[in-house]
């Protein structure tokens, strides 16, 4: 099945619109389970309070998690897909992903009653739902930068006007972040990233590679960097600099942050492929709960009413926020999707070497 990359990418805009709440109940008890992928850390706990407990008590359908890193997640269902036993339900996916795996994805129906009461504005598409969306922020150390931090990637390459160590993400499954920085640090304009001159970012890189103390691989890892003091900055995900702000010595800057959209699919074959659509539905249902849900991870979910919620205060750190959600880097996922493995063999080699 093709994904057709303008529904795509518009799915991976945020609206704020508000319409009536339509909370359809649940038509009658389930039975059964549906295993749900996920990363682990914060992020499941809070799915796991907001979202599976409430699913078990109101569909009467257990919900087995699995906490898993996507590069193994796909891993294990392309597996799967050839042995013919899929081992989750609803997995995590990136935009790329929806692309690169669409063959092995459900079709979504983004008409029943809850999508089209409670989702966001484009916030379904052909093989998948929005679940969270926020950005790939730079943070920094305020006791670092007392008097104002860096404002720009330009400024993260700037070792002269804002010395000391810096760090990176090294996830394994986004490639495309960093030298998406790299290229903005070197004045592409952001409308101008894609197709990705790969030569010039890694030129760039070469130059700031002395200068990163430490290569993160979870959101965790991130925070004890800089709170430990081992770097003085850092590509974060918002859901890690929101909270670090928050506590007063660190802050950031949604400029030129790069729009990280998570999203919920469901498995082609799986062992319980209704009650995933169903927890799909489900999902999208109860405002409340999202604005609860979102406050923890510091990542805005899919529900159109949520957004109303927001107080005045925590506006700063919604990254669908007009002015916040206007500063974001849109990737051409597709391009991604298509030049993946060619990008991750290249950071590879260049990280290693």
């Amino acid at each position: 099945m093709r994904v057709n990359r303008r529904r795509l990418l518009a799915a991976s805009g945020l609206g704020l619109g508000a319409t009536a709440l339509g909370r359809p109940a649940l038509a009658q008890r389930g039975s059964g389970e549906v295993v749900i992928a996920t990363t682990g850390g914060l992020m499941e706990r809070s799915l796991q309070e907001h979202f599976y407990r409430r699913f078990e008590q109101e569909a009467g359908i257990r919900v087995r998690s699995v906490p898993i890193e996507l590069p193994d997640q796909w891993a294990r269902a392309r597996a799967g897909q050839r042995s013919g036993n899929i081992p989750f339900d609803v997995v995590t996916a990136t935009p790329p992903d929806l692309i690169q795996h669409a063959d092995i994805l459900q079709p979504i129906d983004c008409n029943t009653p809850a999508m089209t009461a409670n989702a966001l504005p484009n916030g379904c598409f052909p093989t998948g739902i929005i679940r969270t969306a926020g950005g790939m922020t730079l943070s920094w150390s305020k006791k670092a930068f007392p008097n104002g931090g860096p404002a720009s990637w330009a400024d993260f390459f700037d070792v002269q006007r804002f010395p000391g160590p810096r760090a990176l993400p090294d996830t394994g499954d986004r490639e495309w972040w960093v030298p998406v920085a790299a290229l903005l640090a070197d004045g592409v304009e952001r409308d101008k990233l894609f197709p990705m001159d790969l030569d010039r970012a890694y030129r760039k890189l070469d130059r700031i590679k002395r200068h990163v103390a430490a290569w993160w691989k979870s959101g965790d890892n991130s925070m004890q960097i800089l709170r430990g003091g081992d770097a003085v900055m850092t590509m974060l995900y918002s859901s890690r600099s929101v909270p670090l702000a928050k506590e007063g010595d660190f802050d950031f800057t949604w400029n030129q942050a790069i729009r990280d959209v998570g999203n919920w699919a469901v498995l082609k074959g799986g062992p319980n492929t209704q009650n995933a659509l169903r927890f799909i539905d489900f999902f999208v249902q109860n405002p409340q709960e999202h604005l609860a849900f979102s406050g923890k991870v510091s990542f805005d979910s899919n529900n159109r009413e949520t957004a109303n919620l927001v107080p005045q205060a925590e506006r700063r750190y919604r990254a669908s926020w007009p002015e916040n959600w206007d500063k974001l880097i849109i990737a051409d996922y597709e391009w991604i999707a298509t030049n993946r493995n060619a990008m991750r063999e290249r950071w590879v080699t260049w990280l290693t070497r």
